[in-house]
């Protein structure tokens, strides 16, 4: 089966003011599979807007191929296989949420007798069966954005390209979407997607690749990278005996330790140890990792 969506030397620039080339995109290559659920990470100015630009066919690359379940990803039948969700949606302002659906639809190709069914049923489903009648206009940031999610979805698309999808959203709107993307996915649609907010992507992807000046600079898989990052932690008083368990001690002034360990086993070993010495447990740290100490480190890193 083919990649739902394949990245191959991507090279994108642009002309700057002065009449020079910049480089937004160098080099990129990747690829997803039907049915994944990918974030698409990395800084301000990193290049992702320029790439989803360019898989959409928005920008022409100066060097490199992107391709749709085998197709040219600019093509005709290529953008017919995408649902897109710009970082800013646009809409003409007198229009209402209903008929900007429709007036979508149509270009789509999708029957007219069919798209206003399924036009109400994806505003209903976005949180905007209040609001059909209103203008656009009157919307606020969040509810375009809404509107921008369910135009997306016109026509039951298998890939989803959405740029900074949460983008004006409330806690609430937020929920929502993760609800529906999780209920897409379950339908074997493929969603790629670039989003600032890192708890999202935790709980929604099963992979992230990250970005900086336009090279890629990390791909990890989600469920092991939070393994990764998970912390076990304890603080003894000191008589235990931690040699083969773990090299990370932090003697404290009053003679007690901080130990960490690479997973929970180390932890459960050092407590057992620890109760077999007569020692003193002062405390225990198990928790999660931060998926946003992770991404800063990162770029971090490679900025240096």
């Amino acid at each position: 089966m083919s990649a739902a969506l394949r990245v191959e030397d991507l090279h994108v620039r642009y002309r700057t003011k002065s009449g020079g080339q910049a480089e937004a995109v160098r080099g990129l290559s990747f690829s997803l599979e039907p049915g994944e659920v990918v974030g698409f990470l990395g800084p301000n100015g990193a290049g992702k807007s320029s790439t989803l630009k360019a898989i959409m066919g928005f920008v022409f690359p100066d060097k490199g191929t992107t391709e749709v379940f085998g197709m040219a990803s600019n093509s005709m039948k290529g953008k017919q296989q995408i649902g897109y969700l710009p970082e800013v949606a646009l809409y003409y302002p007198f229009l209402t949420p209903m008929e900007t659906l429709m007036f979508y639809g149509q270009l789509q190709g999708i029957d007219r007798n069919s798209l206003k069914k399924e036009a109400t049923e994806l505003l209903d489903r976005v949180g905007l069966s209040q609001a059909l009648t209103k203008q656009n206009r009157q919307l606020s940031k969040g509810m375009l954005q809404r509107v921008g999610i369910a135009q997306s979805l016109l026509g039951n698309p298998p890939l989803l390209v959405l740029d900074e999808v949460t983008s004006g959203l409330d806690p609430l709107g937020r929920r929502e979407l993760r609800e529906l993307l999780i209920e897409k996915q379950k339908q074997g649609t493929t969603l790629f997607f670039s989003s600032h907010e890192l708890a999202e992507v935790e709980m929604l992807c099963d992979r992230i690749l990250v970005i900086h000046k336009g090279k890629l600079v990390d791909e990890r898989q989600v469920p092991e990278l939070k393994a990764e990052l998970r912390q076990h932690r304890v603080h003894l008083g000191g008589k235990t005996n931690l040699l083969g368990l773990t090299e990370t001690l932090y003697p404290q002034a009053d003679g007690s330790v901080v130990a960490e360990f690479a997973d929970k086993a180390g932890l459960l070993a050092a407590l057992e140890r620890a109760q077999q010495a007569g020692d003193t447990v002062r405390d225990v740290v198990a928790q999660e990792g931060n998926l946003e100490d992770y991404f800063t480190d990162l770029i971090s890193g490679v900025a240096a």
